[in-house]
């Protein structure tokens, strides 16, 4: 090989400079770093133009805020993920606005507890619903855009939960997730000719704002400092991470840094997944 052939020209300041980034559940349930909420905002300080959506428009005014303090731009719409309609108007709201989508996130989720015989078939079907039905119908309605670009890259939020057992009985969300990884990489290998990418982040135990408003609730009666021991306990790390862990490495996975890389997962969990005790 030509030794001049290795020689590329750097990345532009700002690694999703000239990009509109489309991005899920971009809001949170509370005060800090939930994935959605990190995600966006550092995809903007990294150049991108965002495009955020929330089922609940009131958890994306901190995103917004944090987004123009960074000096980037943020437009903001109400969907229901769980509803094809309610995807393709806010798909062509934010072409409307921003004339493409470069980058999509899918980053809905959340967990219900119990196993096959506890857990309701309603809620069963809620989660199919909440966690991979979501995915299914974003890409849907944003493949035909990015595959008429002939490029895009696409990021699926999942959860170790999908790889092994966590702590706790969760038969429907563990599934799902492990679904979505599948997904990705099925997707990855049917659009790679078209020059679409599709990758999975897979996020451990973080301490994002569900932790404090829902989980400890749920597993600790309320108590939040004996939720965060218990997870802790099961991270080789010294320190928990958060939801700007995630978002690190959906940037890596959305910029051209990433541009040979599809049908892979980046776990995000501190060494939890790889312990064997």
């Amino acid at each position: 090989m030509n030794a001049t052939a290795l020689n590329t020209p750097p990345l532009a300041a700002g690694r999703l400079a000239g990009k509109v980034a489309f991005v899920t559940g971009a809001g949170s349930v509370g005060p800090g770093w939930g994935n959605g909420r990190a995600i966006a905002v550092r995809f903007a300080q990294e150049g991108a133009r965002v495009f955020a959506v929330d089922r609940d428009t009131e958890r994306l005014q901190e995103t917004v805020r944090l987004v123009e303090e960074a000096g980037g731009e943020i437009a903001t719409a109400q969907c229901d993920v769980t509803q094809s309609a309610s995807i393709a108007q806010v798909v062509e709201a934010c072409v409307a606005r921003f004339g493409r989508i470069d980058v999509l996130v899918n980053n809905v989720g959340g967990s219900a507890a119990g196993g096959p015989v506890e857990m309701a078939e309603e809620t069963w079907d809620a989660q199919i619903d909440h966690n991979l039905k979501s995915v299914f119908l974003a890409c849907k309605h944003v493949l035909p855009l990015m595959e008429a670009q002939a490029a895009g890259a696409i990021v699926n939020i999942a959860s170790t939960s999908g790889l092994r057992w966590t702590g706790s009985a969760q038969v429907a969300y563990a599934s799902t997730k492990a679904g979505v990884m599948q997904f990705s990489r099925v997707v990855a290998v049917q659009y790679a000719k078209a020059g679409i990418r599709v990758n999975t982040v897979v996020p451990g135990q973080l301490y994002t704002p569900m932790v404090d408003v829902r989980l400890a609730k749920q597993r600790t009666g309320g108590d939040v400092t004996a939720l965060l021991q218990q997870r802790q306990s099961r991270i080789p790390l010294p320190f928990m991470g958060d939801g700007r862990d995630t978002a690190h490495a959906a940037l890596f996975l959305a910029s051209d840094e990433a541009r040979f890389i599809t049908g892979a997962e980046i776990v995000v969990d501190g060494g939890m997944s790889v312990r064997c005790d």
